[in-house]
């Protein structure tokens, strides 16, 4: 069992050996390292002023990604490379080309946001990802300036690409071998003032520690639990994060289905869903910037359980199954049934999620999913609806509807699914469905909208389904607004 938190800061290493585990990387950085140009904005991963790049080894090559230093946790740089702004110029003070991009471009005036930019632009810049501005944009989603207007910094974006041939890139074989020599084949553990934190390093031994600490919170992307201190200002007495066990990190496809390890990050998953759902990756896109999308996980929105969560009305109609485990051997559990309650689940002491699985998309299946929110980016939903429907000659064969923000929990509308089964799909029976909701759900009224409010668009997103998949013209996949 090791006893430190090891890790490269900006290419050199730490090792903390006590450190708290409710310490998140923004607290580190600026209290401990004094690397204030990091700053502090929103505390909740919206504003970008606190991004910061996580270097990993991926199949051999390094992986650059911007996250949200204000809600990760110390544990989850365990292993890995964490570079700020201090970090990226060479040690003759030549800058970095993406800060010198906005310099030449006018890309800054009052500088506060400024270090968050240059972070997220480095990551794109590393990216390798097709250049143009749909990635830009959509890479700079997460990341607000109210000083100088984006199209400067859109410029600089531009000027700098995604094919980075910078000094990281010309050392990427000595990083990925000085990453490789910090990993450590063993578990850790490190305390402070009682409280604990573990970084497993194997399914087993995580289902041994859940054995003897079954009150644990489980870090996996901590994009939700990181509001816990940040926000609440509560401090959780025990941690055990899910970051170094590889097995959960794994997307696994075969002919008939799709299964996301409990570590699988958004941005992991994206690619595929791009291929087999792309409304639901429309959806993903929406539910957070990339900052978020890279360390939140799919599975840590399922076990959050909120009745928002954007994720499980798309996984529920897909008809997704829960593998849970435990001690005591392991079970699987369709997710439908996971929720009990306003975030109750059916996971019981020492237990986990450790994978969701759902079925590919299969010929003559219609599956849609909408989300409703009050801008169009990185905010929660009002409503949220997925749709799944079996058409045979006109005729509805099977339809499985699932809504978020409607309930306590997200859950299917078996009195509408009953008016569009054995029905033609057309504009009566969408309108006919929507009425039956009504007998299914009895929404609340909140600062996001009233019951009322909830009710009216929760049937109006099936008439919005049938008008997009009778129109000849209509895409395939539209973006949900």
């Amino acid at each position: 069992m090791a006893s430190e938190i090891v890790f490269l800061l900006n290419g050199e290493r730490r090792a903390l050996a006590d450190p708290s585990p409710n310490l998140t990387v923004l607290q580190y950085l600026r209290e401990v390292e004094f690397a204030t140009g990091t700053k502090e904005g929103c505390a909740e991963g919206d504003c970008g002023a606190c991004s910061v790049v996580v270097g990993e080894v991926v199949n051999d090559r390094m992986r650059y990604r911007a996250v949200n230093a204000c809600i990760a946790f110390i544990a989850q740089l365990h292993g890995k490379l964490v570079l700020t702004v201090e970090g990226l110029a060479d040690a003759d003070g030549t800058l970095h080309p993406v800060q010198q991009a906005l310099v030449e471009h006018h890309g800054s005036q009052c500088g506060y946001c400024t270090p968050g930019f240059v972070m997220a632009m480095f990551a794109y810049h590393h990216s390798g990802e097709p250049a143009g501005d749909e990635g830009i944009h959509d890479m700079l989603a997460g990341n607000l300036c109210r000083c100088t207007g984006y199209r400067p910094i859109v410029d600089a974006c531009r000027a700098v690409g995604t094919q980075a041939k910078d000094r990281f890139a010309r050392d990427e074989a000595g990083l990925v071998a000085v990453l490789r020599d910090i990993a450590s084949a063993d578990d850790v553990q490190v305390e402070q003032d009682g409280r604990r934190l573990f970084v497993p390093k194997s399914v087993d031994s995580l289902t041994r520690l859940l054995a003897t600490e079954p009150e644990a919170r489980l870090l996996s992307g901590g994009t939700d639990l990181g509001l816990v201190v940040t926000k609440q200002h509560r401090k959780i007495e025990t941690v055990v994060s899910l970051a170094e066990i590889d097995a959960l990190k794994e997307v696994r496809v075969d002919e008939d289905s799709v299964e996301l390890g409990a570590a699988v990050t958004y941005a992991d998953v994206l690619p595929l869903l791009d291929e087999m759902y792309p409304s639901f990756a429309t959806l993903v896109r929406r539910l957070g910037s990339r900052q978020i999308r890279n360390f939140g996980t799919v599975c840590g929105n399922i076990a959050n359980a909120s009745p928002i969560g954007d994720t499980p009305p798309a996984l529920i109609v897909l008809g997704a199954e829960l593998d849970l485990q435990s001690s005591k051997g392991a079970r699987t559990l369709p997710l439908e049934k996971f929720f009990l309650d306003y975030r109750k689940t059916a996971l019981k002491p020492g237990e986990f999620l450790s994978a969701v699985r759902f079925p590919r998309p299969r010929e003559g299946s219609l599956f849609r999913t909408y989300k409703i929110s009050k801008r169009y980016d990185q905010d929660i939903s009002t409503v949220c609806g997925a749709y799944r429907l079996d058409i045979e000659n006109g005729i509805v064969s099977a339809a499985r509807v699932a809504y978020g923000g409607m309930a306590a929990t997200p859950k299917r509308a078996p009195a509408c699914e009953a008016a569009l089964t054995g029905q033609p799909w057309n504009d009566a029976t969408a309108r006919a469905a929507g009425a039956a909701l009504s007998s299914d759900f009895a929404p609340m009224t909140d600062f996001r909208g009233t019951a009322d409010y909830r009710a009216r668009v929760a049937a109006n997103l099936l008439q919005r389904l049938w008008l997009e998949t009778s129109s000849q013209t209509a895409p395939l996949e539209v973006m949900a607004l």
